[in-house]
Protein backbone atom coordinates (compact mmCIF):
# COMPACT_ATOMS: atom_id res chain seq x y z
CA UNK A 1 0.00 0.00 0.00
CA UNK A 2 1.65 3.25 -1.08
CA UNK A 3 1.72 6.32 1.16
CA UNK A 4 -1.10 8.29 -0.71
CA UNK A 5 -3.56 5.47 -0.51
CA UNK A 6 -2.72 5.27 3.32
CA UNK A 7 -3.60 8.65 3.66
CA UNK A 8 -6.57 8.52 1.60
CA UNK A 9 -7.80 5.75 3.86
CA UNK A 10 -6.81 7.71 7.37
CA UNK A 11 -9.20 10.69 6.10
CA UNK A 12 -12.05 8.84 4.79
CA UNK A 13 -12.10 7.12 8.53
CA UNK A 14 -11.92 10.55 10.07
CA UNK A 15 -14.80 12.15 7.68
CA UNK A 16 -16.98 9.01 9.10
CA UNK A 17 -15.94 10.11 12.91
CA UNK A 18 -16.74 13.97 11.95
CA UNK A 19 -20.19 12.55 10.26
CA UNK A 20 -20.95 10.59 13.41
CA UNK A 21 -19.67 13.06 16.06
CA UNK A 22 -22.35 14.96 18.15
CA UNK A 23 -20.88 18.63 17.07
CA UNK A 24 -22.14 21.92 17.04
CA UNK A 25 -23.66 22.16 13.54
CA UNK A 26 -21.69 24.89 12.28
CA UNK A 27 -18.49 23.17 13.87
CA UNK A 28 -19.51 20.08 11.66
CA UNK A 29 -19.24 22.19 8.83
CA UNK A 30 -16.25 24.01 8.95
CA UNK A 31 -14.70 20.04 10.18
CA UNK A 32 -16.05 18.75 7.23
CA UNK A 33 -14.82 20.77 5.05
CA UNK A 34 -11.17 20.61 6.34
CA UNK A 35 -11.79 16.96 6.14
CA UNK A 36 -12.31 17.38 2.70
CA UNK A 37 -9.39 19.61 2.55
CA UNK A 38 -7.31 16.64 3.92
CA UNK A 39 -8.59 14.48 1.33
CA UNK A 40 -7.42 16.45 -1.85
CA UNK A 41 -3.91 16.91 -0.21
CA UNK A 42 -3.95 12.78 0.11
CA UNK A 43 -4.86 13.01 -2.59
CA UNK A 44 -2.51 14.85 -5.23
CA UNK A 45 0.06 16.31 -2.10
CA UNK A 46 0.97 13.28 -0.10
CA UNK A 47 1.94 14.35 3.07
CA UNK A 48 2.72 17.55 3.89
CA UNK A 49 3.05 20.16 7.23
CA UNK A 50 -0.65 21.49 6.54
CA UNK A 51 -1.76 17.53 6.68
CA UNK A 52 -0.54 17.66 10.00
CA UNK A 53 -2.12 21.03 11.36
CA UNK A 54 -5.46 20.06 10.21
CA UNK A 55 -5.20 16.82 11.56
CA UNK A 56 -4.36 17.83 14.80
CA UNK A 57 -7.12 20.62 14.77
CA UNK A 58 -9.51 18.06 13.95
CA UNK A 59 -8.66 15.54 16.69
CA UNK A 60 -8.74 17.89 19.17
CA UNK A 61 -12.52 19.00 17.91
CA UNK A 62 -13.45 15.77 18.05
CA UNK A 63 -12.36 15.02 21.57
CA UNK A 64 -13.89 17.86 23.13
CA UNK A 65 -17.31 16.91 25.06
CA UNK A 66 -19.66 19.63 23.31
CA UNK A 67 -22.68 18.30 24.58
CA UNK A 68 -21.76 15.64 27.26
CA UNK A 69 -23.48 16.27 30.42
CA UNK A 70 -22.89 14.54 33.79
CA UNK A 71 -26.22 14.38 35.49
CA UNK A 72 -25.96 16.25 39.23
CA UNK A 73 -27.02 14.21 42.24
CA UNK A 74 -27.10 16.96 45.34
CA UNK A 75 -27.47 15.06 48.58
CA UNK A 76 -26.94 17.66 51.46
CA UNK A 77 -26.37 14.30 53.99
CA UNK A 78 -24.29 12.47 51.35
CA UNK A 79 -22.64 16.07 50.62
CA UNK A 80 -22.07 16.63 54.32
CA UNK A 81 -20.50 12.27 54.66
CA UNK A 82 -17.99 13.25 51.80
CA UNK A 83 -16.76 16.62 53.52
CA UNK A 84 -16.08 15.02 56.62
CA UNK A 85 -14.43 11.87 55.40
CA UNK A 86 -12.04 14.19 53.67
CA UNK A 87 -11.81 17.16 55.92
CA UNK A 88 -11.57 17.42 59.58
CA UNK A 89 -13.07 20.39 61.38
CA UNK A 90 -13.70 23.71 59.17
CA UNK A 91 -17.57 23.74 60.29
CA UNK A 92 -17.88 27.11 59.12
CA UNK A 93 -16.81 26.31 55.87
CA UNK A 94 -18.64 23.16 55.74
CA UNK A 95 -21.76 24.94 56.13
CA UNK A 96 -21.54 27.46 53.32
CA UNK A 97 -20.57 24.55 51.01
CA UNK A 98 -23.83 22.55 51.93
CA UNK A 99 -25.77 25.98 51.67
CA UNK A 100 -24.42 26.58 48.18
CA UNK A 101 -25.38 23.38 46.98
CA UNK A 102 -28.91 23.82 48.25
CA UNK A 103 -29.50 26.82 46.37
CA UNK A 104 -27.92 24.77 43.24
CA UNK A 105 -30.43 22.14 43.82
CA UNK A 106 -33.17 24.37 44.00
CA UNK A 107 -32.26 26.53 40.75
CA UNK A 108 -31.87 23.54 39.06
CA UNK A 109 -35.12 22.33 39.72
CA UNK A 110 -36.38 25.83 38.00
CA UNK A 111 -34.19 25.12 35.16
CA UNK A 112 -31.85 27.84 36.19
CA UNK A 113 -27.89 26.53 36.10
CA UNK A 114 -26.21 29.81 37.36
CA UNK A 115 -24.37 28.88 40.45
CA UNK A 116 -22.63 31.38 42.69
CA UNK A 117 -18.54 31.36 42.55
CA UNK A 118 -16.94 30.72 46.28
CA UNK A 119 -13.34 31.80 45.74
CA UNK A 120 -11.63 30.04 49.14
CA UNK A 121 -9.14 32.17 50.90
CA UNK A 122 -6.41 31.20 53.29
CA UNK A 123 -2.87 30.54 53.85
CA UNK A 124 -0.77 28.05 52.70
CA UNK A 125 -1.93 24.22 53.78
CA UNK A 126 -4.95 25.64 55.01
CA UNK A 127 -6.82 23.09 52.89
CA UNK A 128 -8.18 24.97 49.97
CA UNK A 129 -7.17 22.90 47.00
CA UNK A 130 -8.82 19.80 48.27
CA UNK A 131 -12.37 20.99 49.11
CA UNK A 132 -12.67 21.33 45.17
CA UNK A 133 -12.36 17.26 44.89
CA UNK A 134 -14.67 16.89 47.88
CA UNK A 135 -17.23 19.50 46.48
CA UNK A 136 -16.87 17.49 42.80
CA UNK A 137 -17.87 14.33 44.73
CA UNK A 138 -20.73 15.30 46.42
CA UNK A 139 -22.47 16.80 43.46
CA UNK A 140 -21.48 13.58 40.81
CA UNK A 141 -19.31 15.77 38.64
CA UNK A 142 -15.41 15.39 37.66
CA UNK A 143 -13.17 17.62 38.69
CA UNK A 144 -10.49 19.51 36.79
CA UNK A 145 -7.94 21.79 38.08
CA UNK A 146 -5.58 24.81 36.26
CA UNK A 147 -3.42 26.42 37.89
CA UNK A 148 -2.61 29.83 37.88
CA UNK A 149 0.74 30.32 40.15
CA UNK A 150 3.42 31.72 37.83
CA UNK A 151 0.89 31.97 34.84
CA UNK A 152 2.58 34.53 32.68
CA UNK A 153 0.27 34.85 29.40
CA UNK A 154 -3.62 34.94 28.65
CA UNK A 155 -3.19 32.81 25.54
CA UNK A 156 -1.95 30.11 28.23
CA UNK A 157 -5.69 30.32 29.34
CA UNK A 158 -6.89 30.81 25.68
CA UNK A 159 -4.69 29.33 23.37
CA UNK A 160 -2.52 30.17 20.29
CA UNK A 161 -3.93 30.83 16.62
CA UNK A 162 -3.47 28.06 14.24
CA UNK A 163 -1.35 30.33 12.13
CA UNK A 164 1.55 29.64 14.96
CA UNK A 165 3.78 27.25 14.51
CA UNK A 166 2.73 24.44 17.24
CA UNK A 167 -0.33 26.12 18.86
CA UNK A 168 -1.87 24.41 21.17
CA UNK A 169 -5.51 24.78 22.81
CA UNK A 170 -5.80 26.86 26.20
CA UNK A 171 -5.67 25.10 29.29
CA UNK A 172 -9.50 25.69 30.07
CA UNK A 173 -9.81 23.41 26.65
CA UNK A 174 -7.15 21.07 27.86
CA UNK A 175 -9.64 20.72 31.41
CA UNK A 176 -12.66 19.96 29.42
CA UNK A 177 -10.43 17.43 27.25
CA UNK A 178 -9.49 15.73 30.69
CA UNK A 179 -12.90 16.04 32.15
CA UNK A 180 -14.75 14.87 28.69
CA UNK A 181 -17.89 16.48 30.15
CA UNK A 182 -19.17 20.02 29.45
CA UNK A 183 -20.07 20.81 32.94
CA UNK A 184 -17.17 19.62 34.97
CA UNK A 185 -16.37 21.45 39.31
CA UNK A 186 -13.28 23.56 37.31
CA UNK A 187 -11.00 24.92 40.07
CA UNK A 188 -9.23 28.01 39.26
CA UNK A 189 -6.29 27.62 41.60
CA UNK A 190 -4.35 30.50 43.82
CA UNK A 191 -5.78 33.30 40.72
CA UNK A 192 -4.01 35.83 43.03
CA UNK A 193 -0.12 34.32 42.09
CA UNK A 194 -0.01 35.22 38.38
CA UNK A 195 2.62 36.60 36.85
CA UNK A 196 2.99 40.51 37.23
CA UNK A 197 3.36 41.43 32.93
CA UNK A 198 0.34 38.75 32.43
CA UNK A 199 -1.77 40.01 34.74
CA UNK A 200 -4.44 42.78 33.10
CA UNK A 201 -5.07 40.21 30.15
CA UNK A 202 -5.12 36.82 32.45
CA UNK A 203 -7.89 38.83 35.02
CA UNK A 204 -9.82 39.77 31.67
CA UNK A 205 -10.13 36.49 30.65
CA UNK A 206 -11.35 35.51 34.00
CA UNK A 207 -14.17 38.32 33.68
CA UNK A 208 -15.74 36.71 30.49
CA UNK A 209 -15.08 33.41 32.04
CA UNK A 210 -17.14 33.98 35.50
CA UNK A 211 -19.93 36.06 33.82
CA UNK A 212 -22.58 34.37 33.08
CA UNK A 213 -23.73 36.51 30.63
CA UNK A 214 -20.05 35.80 28.37
CA UNK A 215 -18.73 32.64 29.19
CA UNK A 216 -21.50 30.77 27.34
CA UNK A 217 -19.65 31.82 23.94
CA UNK A 218 -16.11 31.16 25.45
CA UNK A 219 -13.83 30.61 22.19
CA UNK A 220 -10.32 29.64 22.57
CA UNK A 221 -8.47 30.72 19.82
CA UNK A 222 -6.82 27.10 18.81
CA UNK A 223 -10.52 25.83 18.46
CA UNK A 224 -12.23 28.94 16.85
CA UNK A 225 -15.55 28.17 17.78
CA UNK A 226 -17.73 29.00 20.93
CA UNK A 227 -17.88 26.48 23.76
CA UNK A 228 -20.37 26.88 26.13
CA UNK A 229 -19.18 26.65 29.72
CA UNK A 230 -22.09 28.29 31.38
CA UNK A 231 -23.35 24.38 33.14
CA UNK A 232 -19.47 24.51 34.33
CA UNK A 233 -19.16 25.36 37.97
CA UNK A 234 -16.30 27.36 39.02
CA UNK A 235 -14.38 27.64 42.63
CA UNK A 236 -11.01 29.54 42.72
CA UNK A 237 -8.86 29.88 45.63
CA UNK A 238 -6.23 32.25 46.67
CA UNK A 239 -3.91 33.49 49.39
CA UNK A 240 -5.06 36.78 49.44
CA UNK A 241 -7.85 38.74 47.30
CA UNK A 242 -4.98 41.95 47.21
CA UNK A 243 -4.06 41.18 43.54
CA UNK A 244 -6.86 40.19 42.08
CA UNK A 245 -8.80 42.37 39.95
CA UNK A 246 -11.86 44.21 41.35
CA UNK A 247 -14.16 43.31 38.28
CA UNK A 248 -13.09 39.25 39.22
CA UNK A 249 -13.35 40.30 42.94
CA UNK A 250 -17.20 41.58 41.94
CA UNK A 251 -17.70 38.32 40.44
CA UNK A 252 -16.62 36.31 43.27
CA UNK A 253 -18.25 35.09 46.75
CA UNK A 254 -14.57 34.96 49.23
CA UNK A 255 -14.48 32.53 51.87
CA UNK A 256 -12.05 32.97 54.40
CA UNK A 257 -10.40 30.13 55.31
CA UNK A 258 -9.24 29.90 58.88
CA UNK A 259 -6.08 28.70 60.38
CA UNK A 260 -5.97 25.37 62.04
CA UNK A 261 -5.38 25.11 66.39
CA UNK A 262 -2.87 22.77 67.36
CA UNK A 263 -5.60 20.58 68.66
CA UNK A 264 -6.90 20.05 65.17
CA UNK A 265 -3.48 19.46 64.02
CA UNK A 266 -3.16 16.70 65.58
CA UNK A 267 -6.41 15.48 64.92
CA UNK A 268 -5.55 15.75 61.07
CA UNK A 269 -1.73 14.71 61.36
CA UNK A 270 -2.90 11.57 63.65
CA UNK A 271 -6.16 10.63 61.70
CA UNK A 272 -5.51 11.97 58.20
CA UNK A 273 -2.33 12.39 57.20
CA UNK A 274 -0.09 9.58 59.11
CA UNK A 275 -1.98 6.78 57.73
CA UNK A 276 -1.85 8.09 53.82
CA UNK A 277 1.66 8.85 54.63
CA UNK A 278 2.24 5.14 55.91
CA UNK A 279 0.50 3.93 52.88
CA UNK A 280 3.09 6.16 50.34
CA UNK A 281 6.09 5.38 51.88
CA UNK A 282 5.03 1.33 51.75
CA UNK A 283 4.71 1.00 55.07
CA UNK A 284 2.16 0.22 57.63
CA UNK A 285 0.96 0.43 61.29
CA UNK A 286 3.08 -2.35 62.07
CA UNK A 287 5.60 -1.00 60.94
CA UNK A 288 5.44 2.52 63.32
CA UNK A 289 3.85 3.91 66.11
CA UNK A 290 3.96 7.33 67.35
CA UNK A 291 3.20 8.06 70.89
CA UNK A 292 0.53 10.40 71.57
CA UNK A 293 2.39 12.70 73.78
CA UNK A 294 4.49 13.15 70.74
CA UNK A 295 1.93 14.68 68.45
CA UNK A 296 2.73 18.19 70.12
CA UNK A 297 6.28 18.04 68.96
CA UNK A 298 5.21 17.13 65.70
CA UNK A 299 3.01 19.90 64.68
CA UNK A 300 5.38 22.24 65.78
CA UNK A 301 8.44 21.79 65.91
CA UNK A 302 9.93 25.16 64.26
CA UNK A 303 7.20 27.17 65.15
CA UNK A 304 3.67 28.02 64.50
CA UNK A 305 2.67 27.47 60.85
CA UNK A 306 -1.20 28.48 59.85
CA UNK A 307 -1.75 25.24 57.62
CA UNK A 308 -0.68 21.55 57.98
CA UNK A 309 2.15 21.71 55.40
CA UNK A 310 5.12 21.39 57.53
CA UNK A 311 2.93 18.47 59.58
CA UNK A 312 2.76 16.78 56.28
CA UNK A 313 6.89 17.06 55.88
CA UNK A 314 7.54 15.89 59.29
CA UNK A 315 5.65 12.93 59.14
CA UNK A 316 6.73 12.37 55.45
CA UNK A 317 10.54 12.15 57.30
CA UNK A 318 9.59 10.42 59.71
CA UNK A 319 8.31 7.67 57.48
CA UNK A 320 11.05 7.94 55.57
CA UNK A 321 13.87 7.42 57.97
CA UNK A 322 11.34 4.13 59.31
CA UNK A 323 11.69 2.65 55.60
CA UNK A 324 15.57 3.32 55.77
CA UNK A 325 15.42 1.30 58.99
CA UNK A 326 13.72 -1.50 57.57
CA UNK A 327 15.28 -1.63 54.54
CA UNK A 328 18.91 -2.06 56.29
CA UNK A 329 17.66 -5.32 58.34
CA UNK A 330 17.74 -3.26 61.49
CA UNK A 331 13.87 -3.86 62.93
CA UNK A 332 10.13 -4.14 61.55
CA UNK A 333 8.41 -2.41 64.20
CA UNK A 334 9.16 0.98 65.99
CA UNK A 335 7.89 3.32 67.81
CA UNK A 336 8.31 7.52 67.99
CA UNK A 337 8.38 8.60 71.76
CA UNK A 338 9.37 11.35 73.99
CA UNK A 339 12.47 9.62 74.18
CA UNK A 340 13.61 9.42 70.85
CA UNK A 341 11.49 12.00 68.38
CA UNK A 342 14.93 13.95 68.28
CA UNK A 343 16.27 11.37 66.41
CA UNK A 344 13.54 11.48 63.64
CA UNK A 345 12.53 15.64 63.74
CA UNK A 346 14.20 18.33 63.61
CA UNK A 347 13.51 20.99 66.51
CA UNK A 348 14.74 24.08 67.76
Amino acid sequence: MTVDTALTKEVAILKDQVNQADLPVGLKTKALEMAERLARVAKYGGYSNEYERVRHYLDWVLDLPWSKLSQDQVDLNKARQILDQYHYGLGKIKERILEYLAVLKLNQAKGITRAPILCLVGLVGTGKTSLGPSLAEAIGRQFVRIPFGGMGSALDLRGQSRLHPEAEPGQLIKALKRAQTSNPVIMLDEIDRVAQEGRADIMGVLIELLDPEQNSQFTDYFIDYPFDLSQALFIATANNTNHISPAVLDRLEPIQMPSYSDEEKITIGRDYVFPQVLKECGLNQENLTIEEKVWPQLVRPLGFDAGIRTLERTIQSICRKIAKLIVEDKGQHFEVNQNNFKEFIQTW
